[in-house]
């Protein structure tokens, strides 16, 4: 098969939670399981950093790995959902693996394929599990899907675990409640694994602190730990001053994914890569200042309060839900523009609702879907922000969208394209 076909194959064969939603999860670990065994178990041959969490993962998970593969380690990375190409959830020092590797793998697992029927996720973590193998990497970061406890990333042991924060996403699915949330999030905390919380909560502390004594794991509260003291703009990078409670010291951090919601993202991040300093890993400061401030260079990351056009300024994010757009929205607070136009697009069980009632009214809207099963559609999303006093017109892709209020847009004007992973996923960024 060639490359093309091969893709072709897997978006018919396997379901997959980005376009169709829940029925494509496959609980428990019967396929995962039967597909690592017929690998040979390459989950078991290398070093794990296992991240979970409601927002903020991602960025973890990708500065994390940037730290390490500056610190001299072959560094695997894994994270869901990718934008362009599938092949974006499964680096190796940064790098996408190759076309062959996954024509070869989805080849290779045709009968079990075809057997066992496991879900797309299921499909591309039993690959990273393998190329990571193969690829002899030294260490592997490793985001989960969705929750956590019944995860497929969930069969490893890793030297650490790590949770960014807790909120409101896939309460269909995960629970209602943030202690409901948290008890999935925290399936992941291992016997006798440091686990690291990115966020205190009171509705969630105790969860993650019960789950951490019955496995006897160390603990740590990164906002606990370290504190931001003050962050700043400088020459397109977001600088970040850190101190502890513990001692005078202070230190600037500067990072290239400049989203202020990283002033959070970046303590869990920092408590880890100190916690394997201590257990013996060769990362020093040096090396996580400079994997901080090269972090999407050094991993591809891409949709985090990004700016992909200047004059006038085009900024994408994949911010999508309540919690998600709050700290979008306190973005837009602190940054100069002279109108704001908002190509949105979202889609359907997510709590739309909520997120349209907390956009704001003054802005232009330029309502799309990406096109994936689970988008709701441009025409129902309109009709639903005007309810919110939100109003524009309609467009069928998202670069249309951009197209039009590019036409508008003074060169002062800021266009932010935002609302799904899958509609930003859609952008042509070389336009």
């Amino acid at each position: 098969m060639t490359y093309p076909e091969t893709i072709e194959y897997i978006f018919s064969k396997l379901p997959m939670f980005s376009r169709v939603g829940s029925e494509a999860i496959k609980n428990g670990f019967t396929n995962i399981i039967a597909l690592c065994e017929r690998l040979g178990n390459p989950q078991n041959k290398c070093k794990y950093i296992h991240v979970a969490g409601t927002n903020g993962k991602g960025s973890v998970s990708h500065m994390m790995a940037a730290i390490l593969q500056t610190a001299g380690y072959k560094t695997g990375l894994y994270t869901s959902p990718h934008l362009k190409d599938l092949r974006e959830r499964i680096k190796i020092n940064g790098k996408e693996i190759e076309e062959a590797e996954v024509i070869s793998f989805i080849e290779k697992l045709k009968p079990e394929i075809e057997t066992i029927k496991p879900s797309f996720f299921e499909i591309t973590v039993a690959m990273a599990f393998e190329q990571f193998a193969k690829q002899g990497c030294e260490v592997v970061v490793i985001e989960t899907g969705l929750g956590g406890r019944l995860d497929s990333t969930n069969i490893i042991t890793p030297e650490i675990s790590i949770i960014t924060n807790i909120s409101y996403d896939h309460v269909n699915i995960l629970g209602a409640t943030l202690g409901e949330i948290a008890t999935e999030k925290a399936g992941i905390i291992k016997t006798g694994v440091p686990v690291i919380i990115g966020e205190t909560h009171h509705e969630t502390k105790e969860v993650f602190e019960r789950f951490a004594v019955a496995n006897n794991s160390p603990i740590l509260f990164a906002d606990k730990e370290l504190q931001v003291n003050n962050w700043y703009y400088e020459n397109e990078e977001l600088v970040v001053e850190i101190a502890s409670p513990h001692t005078i010291d202070h230190k600037n951090y500067r990072l290239d994914l400049t989203g202020n919601y990283q002033t959070k993202n970046i303590l869990p991040v920092i408590v880890a890569a100190q916690l394997l300093h201590q257990k013996g890993w060769g990362i020093n400061d040096e090396s996580i200042k400079s994997g901080l401030k090269n972090a999407k260079k050094l991993t591809g990351l891409h949709g985090r309060w990004e700016t992909i056009r200047h004059n006038p300024r085009v900024i994408v994010d994949v911010a999508h839900n309540p919690d998600g757009m709050q700290q979008l929205l306190n973005q837009l607070e602190i940054t100069s523009y002279r109108h704001l136009h908002i190509i949105l697009g979202m889609v359907k069980d997510k709590d739309v609702d909520k997120v349209l009632s907390m956009l704001p009214k003054n802005a232009a809207y330029y309502f799309s879907n990406a096109h994936v099963p689970r988008a709701m559609v441009a025409e129902e999303l309109k009709e639903k922000a005007a309810g919110h006093e939100l109003h524009g017109n309609i467009f069928n892709n998202v670069n249309e969208g951009i197209k039009e209020a590019l036409s508008y847009a003074n060169k002062d004007d800021l266009i932010l394209v935002c609302g799904s992973v899958f509609l930003v996923g859609e952008v042509d960024f070389k336009a």
